[in-house]
C-alpha cells in the first residue's frame, strides 16, 4: 500500500516528540514493503526553530543517520491535492498540521473515494477547545487514532467521528537501544526533556532538581526551551545543562549514566489522565533503569514497581534514586525487565501491525469497536525485510 503523512516534521525533532514516532513507523512500514510519503509544512515551527538555534548540522545528521527516510514540504494554501493523493491508499493527518490542510483533505477525501483517511490526536488539542473544534472538521475522516484510550472514549463520545481506535506511543528498537559505553558512567543521572513553558517547572524542580541537589548526584540535563531562570536553578543545583540534542542522539547520551527520571507535564485541565509516553519507553528500550513521578493512567503499557519506579513525590523520588545508585545490581534487574516490557509489546513495529489491521478492517468494512481498542496489545508486528541499522559501535553523524 502507500501511506501518506501530514505531520509537523518528519526532519525536525526540535521540541517535536511526534517525529520520533513517524520517525519509526516510516521505517516499519517501508521494511514491511509499503510505500511512505511524509508531507511537512514548509514554513513548519519545529524545523524553523531548529534552523534557528542549531543551523543545518542536525538536518544533515538526521539525514546521514536515517537516509531511507525523506519528507517533501508544502504550502497548506497551494499544494496540489489530487497531485500527491492520486495513487493513496491511507492518509494520515496530524493534529498540529495547519488547520488549513486539516479541512483540505477532509474535502478532498469527500469527493475523492480511493484512499482512507485517518486523524492522528497525539496531544488532545482537537478536544481540549472550541476553537480547536472549530478547525478540526472530522466529517469526512474514516476515523481517529487517539494516543490514548480516555482519548479515543472522549471522541467516541463526542460524535465527531464514527470509528477511534488506540494507538499507543511506542519507540523505535532500531535507534533505541543500550549503547556500547564505558562501564565506569560519566553520570549518575542523564534527563533529556524540555523545561517547557512552566506548565512542569513546579515538578522539574521537586522530582529532578532538589533530589540531585539532596544527594550529591552527578547529572546532566538536555533540552529545548530554558529560560534563564531555569539555568539559573541547574547552575545552583550542580546540574549540568548541555543543550538540545537530536532524538537519535539520546541513547548515546542516556548510555553515559546510571539511571534516568521520567517527569510528565502537569495535567491540562481537559479531564484526560496521563499515561506513559514515547520517553519513557525510549529510555526503557536503552536499558535505563527509570524512577517515574505520578501518572494518572498507566493503561497497562507498564508495571509500576516492576518496569518503572513511581515517586509519588521528591521525597520519595530522593530515596528511589539513592536505592539505584547503592544497588547496581537491583538497578540492573529493573532495566532489564522494563526493556523486555518494551521489545515485548510497544514498538514501532507493533505499532504498524496494529495500523495494517485497522486498514484492513476498514477496507472490508468490518465492525472495529471491541477488538481493536487492544489491537496495539494483541497484534503481532508484521513480517518485515531485514532493514539496516547503525551498526552497534558506530558514531552517530551529530557531535
Amino acid at each position: 500500500m502507500r501511506f501518506v503523512f501530514f505531520y509537523p516534521s518528519l526532519v525536525s525533532d526540535w521540541h517535536n516528540d511526534t517525529a520520533h514516532f513517524l520517525r519509526g513507523i516510516a521505517t516499519e512500514l517501508l521494511a514491511c514493503g509499503h510505500e511512505v510519503s511524509v508531507f511537512e509544512p514548509a514554513d513548519g515551527w519545529s524545523l524553523r526553530n531548529l534552523r534557528e538555534q542549531c543551523g543545518d548540522g542536525p538536518i544533515k545528521a538526521f539525514h546521514a543517520t536515517c537516509p531511507h527516510l525523506t519528507s517533501a514540504l508544502y504550502d497548506p494554501a497551494t499544494i496540489d491535492l489530487d497531485a500527491v493523493l492520486e495513487d493513496a491508499d491511507v492518509v494520515i493527518v496530524h493534529e498540529w498540521s495547519p488547520p488549513l490542510i486539516i479541512q483540505r483533505i477532509g474535502l478532498h477525501r469527500a469527493t475523492a473515494r480511493g484512499y482512507r483517511l485517518l486523524f492522528h490526536d497525539t496531544h488532545r488539542r482537537a478536544v481540549r477547545t472550541e476553537e480547536d473544534l472549530d478547525c478540526c472538521d472530522l466529517s469526512h475522516y474514516d476515523g481517529v487514532l487517539a494516543s490514548s484510550a480516555a482519548l479515543r472514549e472522549l471522541y467516541e463520545g463526542s460524535g465527531r467521528t464514527a470509528r477511534a481506535w488506540t494507538w499507543h506511543p511506542a519507540v523505535d528498537t532500531r535507534i533505541f537501544r543500550p549503547w556500547p559505553c564505558d562501564p565506569v558512567k560519566a553520570f549518575d543521572l542523564v534527563w533529556a526533556g524540555s523545561w517547557g513553558d512552566g506548565e512542569r517547572s513546579t515538578e522539574l524542580v521537586e522530582f529532578l532538581v532538589e533530589p540531585v541537589r539532596a544527594l550529591g548526584l552527578r547529572a546532566r540535563v538536555y533540552g529545548a526551551c530554558y529560560p534563564d531562570e531555569a539555568l539559573r536553578i541547574l547552575r545552583r543545583a550542580g546540574i549540568d545543562y548541555a543543550g538540545w540534542l537530536p532524538n537519535f542522539c539520546v541513547p548515546m547520551a542516556l548510555a553515559t549514566a546510571r539511571f534516568t527520571v521520567h517527569i510528565p507535564r502537569r495535567p491540562l485541565g481537559d479531564g484526560l489522565p496521563r499515561s506513559p509516553g514515547t520517553q519513557m519507553l525510549e529510555s526503557l528500550a536503552c536499558g535505563m533503569p527509570l524512577v517515574s513521578a505520578p501518572l494518572d493512567d498507566w493503561e497497562g503499557l507498564l508495571e509500576p514497581g516492576e518496569d518503572v519506579l513511581v515517586a509519588r513525590d521528591g521525597k520519595q523520588m530522593q530515596r528511589h534514586l539513592e536505592h539505584l545508585a547503592a544497588e547496581p545490581d537491583f538497578a540492573a534487574a529493573m532495566a532489564e525487565r522494563g526493556r523486555a516490557t518494551v521489545l515485548a509489546r510497544h514498538t514501532c513495529a507493533h505499532r504498524a501491525g496494529q495500523l495494517l489491521a485497522i486498514c484492513r478492517d476498514l477496507q472490508t468494512g468490518a465492525d472495529p469497536t471491541a477488538p481493536q481498542r487492544q489491537l496495539s496489545e494483541t497484534v503481532s508486528p508484521p513480517a518485515r525485510a531485514d532493514y539496516p541499522a547503525r551498526p552497534s559501535g558506530a558514531q552517530p553523524a551529530w557531535h
